[in-house]
């Protein structure tokens, strides 16, 4: 049998957490003049698109989403860069050898499921050094809602196959996502409790436990 592994990025393979919502934060603040709550778990829609969805709403802006994405999204890249030649993104750590094990191996297929937007996800895990080219990347590029960006993950890489999927990610809007979706959910690091969870990939073995 051949299992799907799919796996979110900040907080889960990097310790980017902080330094991605502070240029996002950034970002929004030179765009429009207005500060975001930081708040994420109150928002509807936890990712880069759906955040900027929901601002739109709440202050009753001028903006369509793709318009105001469009004005967003590149200051957001250019934040992610200089952050990055700064300080190079770091993995949390055995992560990189994890996924490496994943995509050299014929039992799983590997998938990416992130809130952010496409262009830095792909920044973000070059820094790190993962191999970006061998990742089937989904994200907000697809589409605002997690549970469709992970639909997506899932249907690109279960075409013919309909494996079961486990699904790493680190926060509590990963947890509801995962079981409005029914999907095996295996909390990284400790900002949510969970009875699967590992606190990084340094034991391969004991995060490989944990798929199904």
């Amino acid at each position: 049998m051949n299992h799907h592994v799919m796996l979110d990025i900040d907080g889960t393979q990097l310790q980017s957490y902080e330094m991605d919502e502070q240029c996002f934060f950034d970002a929004v603040l030179e765009a429009t003049g207005l500060e975001i709550s930081t708040d994420w778990g109150s928002y509807p829609f936890v990712t880069d698109r759906g955040i900027l969805k929901t601002f739109i709403e709440q202050q009753n802006l001028k903006y369509s989403l793709a318009e105001l994405e469009s004005i967003v999204k590149p200051i957001f890249i250019h934040n992610i860069r200089k952050a990055i030649e700064a300080s190079p993104a770091k993995e949390v750590p055995g992560a990189k050898n994890f996924v490496a094990y994943l995509l050299n191996s014929d039992k799983y297929v590997v998938s990416i499921a992130t809130g952010g937007w496409g262009e830095t996800a792909r920044i973000k895990l070059e820094s790190a050094g993962f191999e970006v080219e061998k990742l089937s990347i989904m994200s907000c590029n697809d589409h605002y809602s997690r549970i469709e960006i992970m639909e997506l993950a899932k249907s690109q890489m279960n075409r013919v196959i309909d494996y079961p999927v486990t699904y790493f990610g680190d926060a509590e809007w990963d947890l509801k996502a995962c079981e409005q979706l029914a999907v095996n959910l295996v909390i990284v690091g400790d900002r949510v409790k969970h009875h699967q969870r590992i606190q990084d990939f340094k034991c391969l073995e004991s995060a490989l436990s944990f798929v199904i």
